[in-house]
């Protein structure tokens, strides 16, 4: 059975990157501390049991893609929804949630540590690249996202999220991950 994935609109493409339009969804987030690939991992688990019925309704929710991690840190203007994210040495990490499901109709969290949240619709630049879950992967990846946001003269208005698609018994070359920073403006 397919998983189902966030949706999006493209707006821009230009090799590896992407400008993109995402509707509005709503996150089971989890703060963790570690680095950016364990903090991943520890938050997997919990993230896992409530969507295999570890919430007050004993409900399983359906597996979506992609897990993503955000860094929280400074304060920004809008937040990154969809990611980890690192906030006072913690990161986010975030199931997006089935599209079926609203904040009224979602099972409540048995774990504390986890909420729920909706979040608005955003704008992304995206990099795409498939690579082994990895530190230097990623400062690559996002280095390179960076320096195309400024050649095409967006404004960063959050920071970037780390978003895996598949599970780690993939294959490093047919691994999906992306990187996106949210922007405002940009071309439609």
């Amino acid at each position: 059975m397919a998983t189902e994935e966030a949706p999006y609109t493209v707006l821009k493409t230009d090799d590896i990157f992407e400008l993109r339009e995402y509707p509005p969804q709503i996150l089971a987030e989890i703060l963790v501390e570690g680095d950016l690939k364990d903090a991943g991992n520890k938050a997997f688990r919990p993230l896992f049991r409530y969507i295999s019925g570890g919430n007050k309704s004993r409900k399983k929710i359906a597996m979506t893609a992609p897990v993503s991690q955000e860094q929280k840190g400074e304060k920004i203007a809008m937040t990154a929804p969809v990611g980890q994210q690192r906030m006072q040495g913690k990161w986010a990490v975030s199931f997006m949630m089935p599209a079926s499901y609203t904040m009224e109709t979602l099972p409540i969290p048995e774990d504390s540590n986890i909420t729920l949240r909706q979040v608005p619709a955003r704008r992304v630049a995206v990099v795409r690249y498939s690579c082994v879950w990895r530190e230097e992967n990623y400062q690559l990846h996002k280095e390179k996202l960076e320096k195309w946001i400024r050649d095409n003269r967006f404004n960063v208005t959050g920071e970037p999220i780390w978003a895996r698609y598949n599970p780690p018994y993939t294959p490093w070359f047919l691994r999906r991950n992306e990187i996106l920073i949210p922007i405002a403006g940009g071309a439609n």
